[in-house]
């Protein structure tokens, strides 16, 4: 796909993918488990995924790709800014992840195309988004337990949930991406988020994105 330069041809691109993504029930359990976060240093982004396999969650292998920055920062738009970087390093990993987390949003999306949406169909994986804010829809605060959840609703659909990972912390914004559904979306983070309200894979993608932002502003 061409990477477009402005927010024109980017909204474009949008309202084409937006029709290809598949909202559905996982056809068998995964065993590898990808996340993958981003961090920028100056005109740079910085792109990790980390492989884990599921259910236990044991580290494999990790994967960078650092690109220039080609497009600005818009809210709504997140895959343009990080898309390259993010995609270089998932193909980086030596295992095919069966299902990829990113630090972002899936379908819940003013255009139904986060960044996890939008990286699912271009790869043909399927993806989570996993944000720690919301960024459209309303919600009933969840109960204060680890797993308790309710639904989030944009234009009076469902588009994701609104998780608890943790007892007494800040709940997740937790959204499918693509060939996947908000039930699996929900276990699967739940069985990655161990000890910790962000899970294993996504806190690892995260360390190691800020660790290559230090060593490239040292250097």
């Amino acid at each position: 796909m061409k990477w477009p330069k402005d927010i024109k041809g980017a909204r474009r691109i949008q309202e084409i993918l937006r029709w290809k993504a598949e909202i559905i029930p996982l056809k068998k359990g995964p065993k590898k488990i990808a996340g993958v976060d981003a961090a920028f240093s100056h005109d740079k982004v910085i792109g990790v995924a980390c492989l884990y396999s599921y259910p236990d969650i044991t580290f494999i292998e990790e994967a960078d790709s650092v690109t220039k920055v080609l497009f600005p920062y818009i809210p709504g738009f997140l895959s343009f800014r990080e898309g390259q970087a993010v995609i270089r390093a998932i193909h980086g990993l030596k295992n095919k992840p069966d299902v990829i987390i990113f630090d972002g949003q899936g379908i819940a999306h003013p255009r139904g195309l986060g960044i996890a949406t939008h990286i699912g169909v271009l790869l043909g994986i399927p993806t989570i988004g996993c944000a720690k804010s919301r960024l459209v829809g309303e919600y009933e605060e969840p109960g204060t337990k680890k797993g308790n959840w309710s639904f989030l609703k944009y234009n009076g659909k469902i588009v994701g949930a609104v998780l608890r990972t943790k007892d007494d912390v800040n709940p997740l914004f937790i959204s499918p991406g693509h060939r996947i559904d908000l039930r699996n979306s929900i276990d699967i983070t739940l069985t990655c988020a161990k000890k910790y309200r962000i899970p294993e894979p996504l806190r690892r993608a995260d360390f190691i994105s800020k660790k290559i932002k230090r060593d490239l502003s040292a250097g």
